[in-house]
């Protein structure tokens, strides 16, 4: 799997850079800083006949310039993007932000670990689900 990290915090990204590398290996993962330059580069994935689509994106709700929720919205109303499963990654356990990312189509909804040992087995927990358990409608 190739996974779409959108993160703005530095401190978050490399944590679950760090982990994801960890738990199911180098090379597997990119990072996007904030939601403007998400949607552009969603605008250039889907113009390019040859671009690999990430198998799953990681997304924070509090983003600079477009917030996670917007391009939440933006993914899911694209008929390119849609099916790619979008985990929402957040520090914010806030009901009314659970609520908001699941009416806007988010595949899951999970409130970052405070311990790094935690936030390991929980990225592991994800790649095992979607990569192992998971069966999208293209049979994959």
């Amino acid at each position: 799997m190739n996974y779409l990290l959108i993160e703005d915090d530095d401190d978050h990204a490399q944590l679950t850079i760090r982990g994801l590398e960890r738990e199911v290996g180098s090379g597997c993962i990119s990072r996007i800083r904030d939601g403007e330059s998400a949607l552009k580069y969603f605008r250039d994935l889907v113009s390019d006949p040859h671009a690999r689509f990430p198998s799953m994106i990681l997304l924070d709700l509090k983003l600079p310039r477009i917030s996670g929720l917007e391009l939440l919205t933006a993914i899911k109303s694209d008929p390119t993007l849609r099916r790619i499963p979008v985990v929402v990654l957040t520090t914010s356990d806030a009901e009314s932000d659970r609520l908001a990312a699941f009416e806007r189509h988010a595949n899951a909804y999970i409130v970052k670990p405070l311990e790094f040992a935690d936030f390991r087995r929980m990225l592991r927990s994800v790649h095992d689900f979607w990569s192992q358990w998971n069966r999208s409608t293209d049979g994959s």
